[in-house]
């Protein structure tokens, strides 16, 4: 890449969702390149989970960690090689936003911990509350002090890294919004779902889901529009990870 060529936006792919969700919606990737606005050459996506390596942190100008249906606490060698690129991107100051398993991985690699929650899974279209501490945050300027947004995940970041500030929580999650320092986000609900892709994980989960005692029907009529969640992903785009902001 010569100097004359923008830095592209690292979207790190930690996992591909179940087959009937990507088939209708695409990978992680292009749900996030979709709710961000992205355009292809705007972004290089590293399918890290798969065995693709990251150029070095110096090489990209922001960087967006995927969900995955895959558990940070099984310490796969390529979650743990991820998690030592994390470590090295933000010494050197890399904007980065962490989702779901994006968002554990931040905290477990810059000394947090991650693990089951003791309650099970979070799952559906559920209210974010913001803290006090985000009153302080440009990137949550403006939003609601309540809002729906799309999860769904068995582990959570039961421990934050010293120095980091949670910025919203859920009733069944405390950590739902964090922000490490500098230009470093994450959250544990999905930004880049929109109600179509909430359902169709509730339809293919709903044999499991009903074995763990959710009210499938109950969750399917509770789906909403997200606007205010996905605003935090458009949010981080627009200020950290546009190609006219590198310039």
């Amino acid at each position: 890449m010569d100097a004359l060529t923008p830095l592209p936006l690292a979207i790190i792919q930690t996992g591909v969702p179940p087959a009937p969700v990507a088939s209708r919606h695409g990978n992680f990737s292009h749900m996030i390149r979709e709710a961000a606005g992205l355009a292809a050459d705007e972004v290089e996506v590293v399918a890290v989970h798969a065995g693709e390596r990251l150029r070095g942190p110096a090489g990209y100008r922001a960087a967006i960690i995927t969900g995955s249906p895959a558990m940070v606490t099984d310490r796969e060698a390529w979650s743990e090689t991820t998690a030592g690129w994390i470590r090295e991107a933000a010494g050197l100051g890399l904007p980065m936003f962490g989702i779901c398993y994006g968002h554990q991985l931040l905290a477990h690699a810059l000394g947090g911990a991650v693990d089951y929650h003791p309650q099970g899974r979070e799952v559906g279209t559920n209210t974010v509350e913001l803290l006090e501490a985000a009153g302080g945050i440009p990137l949550l300027a403006g939003l609601p002090s309540r809002f729906p947004a799309h999860l769904i995940h068995q582990q959570s970041v039961v421990a934050l890294p010293a120095g980091a500030t949670v910025l919203a929580r859920s009733a069944h999650d405390p950590h739902q919004i964090v922000h490490y320092h500098g230009a470093i986000y994450s959250s544990q609900y999905h930004p880049e779902f929109c109600p179509r892709i909430m359902g169709t994980y509730l339809a293919h989960f709903q044999p499991q889901l009903g074995r763990e005692g959710f009210d499938v029907e109950a969750l399917q009529a509770g789906v909403c529009a997200t606007p205010a969640a996905r605003e935090l992903l458009l949010r981080f785009v627009r200020r950290h990870a546009r190609l006219e902001k590198a310039a």
